[in-house]
């Protein structure tokens, strides 16, 4: 059996994804560390990447003119890109920072909490609902976060606060960007936000990198290497386009399962590239919890969206058939001792499903969980 020349670009541009998303955050490990490159500031490195993709995505636009730039207004940028950027920043501030106290493996552990976080801010904006299926899908992955926690051999608590820090600030940054961006019909694609969103994060993180770490780096010994941070940042940059791609490519379920198999990966490597990052079995327990926890509340997402773009012809239609049905089985068959329950008719022990019962569920909230797609992950 031939493999289609398509499918095989979708494997090769998830390929892509995977490695370039597990090389990003190993490589930030591997600058960050103190045992290693010895670079310990997050939110320099942080502002050298939103630098970096601000300078190419102006290129890109406005030199080369490879798209072009969305029409943004003085109110949509003040009202919608500051916000974002301003919690996409922290959410990269504090992830990175938590790098220099947890390892690799424990922090892909909780980022198993990112559908907890999402779906709480969801639920605060109002742009979802308190469902009973879905609550106990995030009290599952947050019993298997608090077992994988409690297993963790080197447990640090401010970079476990750190990094669920970040993690929120990103769940909230994903709200806003459906609440503020889609309410106002605006889309953006990687280079255009890049363009709008970067330079606004960095300004963001001028402020706590004046007052934070730039007393620090006057007086330590630390050399700059341009290559070390130029190969940092393209490797960035590129893995937000192997985002796009993906996207573009595979399906919401085929992207999701990508995810779970990128995770497993990144911690196998980062236990093999750095020997402190060891892991227990209850670490592994406790992630396979959370794990079932977020594939069950994938699903639940999927379905939703699926049956949200059932066609409205599609549904009109069999609604008119299953009426006409209904009309002829009433017209041949007269209930006798039939009892109509809500819509169900219990004749011989059978029940058809009403209009009602069959109209698709309409989500309140679409908000795509890929973790992070960000610049540093």
């Amino acid at each position: 059996m031939m493999i289609s020349k398509q499918l095989l670009l979708t494997y090769f541009y998830l390929l892509v994804y995977i490695l370039l998303s597990s090389g990003v955050i190993l490589y930030n490990k591997w600058v960050l560390s103190p045992k290693y490159f010895n670079f310990p500031f997050p939110i320099t490195l942080t502002m050298i990447h939103m630098g970096f993709s601000g300078l190419v995505a102006f290129i890109l636009i406005r030199v080369f003119k490879v798209v072009a730039p969305v029409k943004m207004t003085l109110e949509i940028y003040a009202t919608c890109v500051i916000p974002i950027s301003a919690f996409f920043a922290a959410s990269l501030w504090f992830g990175n920072t938590a790098y220099l106290f947890i390892s690799v493996a424990f922090i892909q552990m909780l980022k198993a909490l990112m559908p907890v976080a999402t779906f709480v801010m969801a639920v605060i904006c109002g742009t979802d609902k308190l469902r009973c299926d879905v609550f106990l899908n995030m009290l599952l992955v947050s019993v298997g976060v608090v077992i994988s926690s409690y297993g963790e051999i080197h447990f640090n608590i401010v970079g476990t606060v750190y990094q669920v820090t970040g993690i929120f600030a990103e769940a909230l940054r994903l709200v806003l960007t459906q609440v503020l961006l889609q309410k106002k019909g605006l889309t953006l694609n990687p280079i255009t936000s890049l363009y709008y969103i970067a330079p606004c994060s960095f300004i963001f993180l001028f402020v706590p990198w004046y007052l934070l770490e730039k007393p620090e780096m006057e007086v330590s010994q630390i050399q700059f290497n341009f290559w070390i941070f130029f190969s940092n940042a393209l490797c960035a940059l590129a893995l937000n386009f192997s985002i796009f791609l993906v996207i573009g490519r595979t399906g919401a379920v085929t992207i999701r399962v990508a995810g779970v198999l990128k995770d497993w990966i990144l911690i196998a490597l980062s236990t093999l590239i750095f020997p402190e990052s060891t892991i227990t079995t209850l670490n592994i327990t406790g992630y396979a919890v959370a794990l079932c926890g977020v594939v069950m509340y994938n699903y639940l997402k999927i379905k939703d969206v699926r049956a949200s773009q059932l066609p409205v012809d599609s549904i009109i239609d069999r609604t008119a058939k299953e009426l006409k049905m209904e009309k002829k089985s009433s017209d041949l068959h007269l209930p006798d001792d039939n009892t109509i329950l809500g819509g169900r008719s219990t004749n011989n022990g059978s029940s058809d499903s009403t209009v009602d019962e069959e109209a698709p569920f309409i989500p309140s909230t679409r908000i795509s969980h890929l973790g992070r797609s960000n610049l540093s992950t």
